[in-house]
């Protein structure tokens, strides 16, 4: 091999390499830039009324992982609702996954990430029976609103839920 061969291998390995974070161990470390774009979902959020209250709490499991439990307890004791949730990115794509217990055979439900903008994350699924849309979306005085649309029994219907963070 001459120089100039020599050179422009040597350029070509440095940017490849340079192209990926290392930790202290020489391990890559990847970027998981959909699913930071939704920390902002982190934390505890609540809503109370006359007929009870409304529980959603997200942590981060790992990097490319937040979890989420979202529940609705009447009367102080007796849960309504109870559903385990799910923020993974998969490459480039964020999923939103749901597995409400009692429904699907207590199995997951995936929705694909379709649009986010700096406070506001929609996630679909159009073969699920309902809802095909959930959508999060952080107001500007704190609150979150998640909304669940789409066809049920033949019409269009839709849910909000306004919440407040609690932690």
């Amino acid at each position: 091999m001459n120089k100039l061969s020599i050179s422009l291998l040597t350029i070509l390995l440095l940017s490849i390499v340079s192209c990926n974070k290392y930790d202290a161990n020489g391990n890559i470390i990847k970027d998981y830039e959909e699913l930071e774009k939704a920390n902002w979902i982190l934390g505890e959020w609540e809503k109370k009324d006359s007929l009870g209250t409304l529980r959603e709490i997200w942590e981060r499991l790992d990097d490319s992982t937040f979890v989420g439990l979202s529940y609705y307890i009447q009367n102080e004791k007796d849960t309504l609702h109870n559903e385990q949730v799910e923020l993974m990115q998969n490459g480039e794509h964020l999923f939103y996954t749901t597995t409400i217990k009692g429904e699907n055979n207590d199995s997951p439900i995936p929705f694909q990430m379709t649009k986010d903008e700096d406070s506001l994350l929609v996630f679909e699924n159009p073969k699920h029976e309902y809802p095909q849309k959930i959508q999060y979306k952080l107001m500007k005085n704190g609150s979150l609103i998640a909304t669940i649309s789409g066809k049920q029994n033949g019409k269009n219907s839709a849910g909000n839920y306004s919440m407040n963070k609690v932690k």
